[in-house]
């Protein structure tokens, strides 16, 4: 048996943190043995080169390098983690995936598509979500809620709106041209009509699996 695969994609701001954990009750509510991961991160490799990208540097990092270190930690996440889990019949729910690198390199950075389409070909080697969840909202009310709650910003938190209005386009862009697969949530509503809206997209692939 096969498990399933599932990403929660979004801004800073949109409230992730707080849906995955809804997503992963929901789902043991239904018998399902669930992970929850992280990118970058998920291993222990990981994790480390998590902390390389997020940490505030004065010497700054080059885009490509950002891109590279991005897919090896993906690299080792699917073999350490996400393909074992699925092949058990887990559940895997992680905090970003592929489409986050298309959005924040791609859109954020302008590193061209193509070249990123040719890494995440050769590190997924035909790996795909079975859902991603986008949660979205204006940029600015993103912006407002990370203000709020952080004392000190990561490297990504501390770009200017312009960064992540052309993540937000990028992300809304790819929910258009894979309808099926990414939901768009709209994050900037009640947290119990969220969780609705997240239970009635869980509904229908519990009903597939």
């Amino acid at each position: 048996m096969t498990g399933k695969f599932i990403s929660v994609e979004g801004i800073e701001g949109a409230g992730k943190s707080t849906q995955i954990q809804f997503i992963k009750s929901y789902l043991e509510n239904f018998n399902k043995s669930v992970i929850v991961t992280r990118e970058p991160g998920g291993t222990p490799l990981g994790e480390e080169i998590r902390e390389l990208l997020l940490r505030p540097r004065k010497e700054g990092m080059s885009d490509d390098t950002e891109l590279l270190l991005m897919f090896a930690a993906r690299a080792e996440h699917i073999k350490q983690v996400i393909s074992p889990a699925l092949a058990a019949g887990k559940w895997v729910v992680c905090d970003r995936f592929v489409d986050a690198t298309f959005a924040y390199q791609g859109g954020g950075r302008g590193i061209d598509a193509q070249r990123i389409s040719s890494l995440s070909d050769w590190t997924l080697n035909g790996l795909s979500t079975d859902l991603t969840l986008l949660f979205d909202l204006p940029v600015h009310i993103g912006q407002q809620r990370v203000n709020q709650r952080l004392l000190e910003k990561d490297r990504f938190e501390q770009e200017k709106t312009d960064f992540f209005e052309k993540i937000r386009l990028c992300y809304l862009d790819r929910a258009v041209n894979e309808p099926k697969r990414i939901q768009i949530i709209d994050a900037s509503q009640s947290i119990d009509n969220i969780q609705q809206q997240v239970s009635i997209s869980l509904n229908k692939l519990l009903e597939s699996a």
